[in-house]
């Protein structure tokens, strides 16, 4: 395997940078964020930035699936109530996404996706992870409140993919999409 080349990489200058993004993208938006400016508030030189990272879109997405970005907003909730704890992370999921800062978020993970083969693992290992919905899930199914069939695995990723698509596709939401999303995928609620 061959190594990375240039200077190793310190810990402290790599968690000083992230912060540095994670604060300055909090403060002024990934439209008005700049190595420089990360750089500066890290303490390190712009080639360092440059050296761990291709752009700001890499660093947005490092933030992101470090939990720098968003903490705690996107946890499932557990009310005991499967429907209704999807419908409700659906729609704070669409409102992070519409929001100005969700859109220059979401616009850095897919370009930083496309550069790099790493990212968009690791983006799809965080995102779309089957672990996401499948507890809930896996309970709901046997205790006979979800169809036997439900391929589980597969849950998180159509959900996630709906989103990412209306997201690319600049489709703002609309009233009963979650719910809607969620009968799709579910099958419809029981009577």
């Amino acid at each position: 395997m061959a190594g990375r080349r240039g200077a190793p990489r310190s810990e402290a200058a790599r968690v000083a940078i992230l912060d540095a993004t994670a604060a300055l993208f909090a403060e002024r938006g990934y439209d008005h964020l700049s190595i420089e400016g990360i750089a500066a508030r890290a303490g390190v030189g712009k080639q360092t930035v440059y050296r761990w990272w291709s752009g700001k879109s890499a660093l947005i997405a490092d933030c992101l699936l470090e939990g720098m970005l968003l903490p705690g907003t996107l946890d499932f909730p557990d009310t005991g109530d499967l429907r209704a704890d999807m419908t409700s992370w659906l729609k704070t999921a669409e409102g992070i996404i519409e929001s100005p800062t969700g859109v220059g978020l979401f616009r850095s993970l897919i370009a930083a996706a496309t550069e790099n083969e790493d990212v968009g693992r690791r983006l799809r290992e965080s995102l779309a992870d089957p672990r996401l919905f499948a507890s809930r899930l896996r309970e709901a199914r046997e205790s006979g409140d979800l169809r036997a069939d439900l391929p589980i695995e597969d849950v998180s990723e159509t959900i996630i993919g709906a989103l990412v698509f209306r997201a690319l596709a600049r489709t703002p939401s609309d009233p009963g999409y979650a719910e809607r999303l969620v009968d799709l995928v579910l099958g419809p609620a029981a009577s």
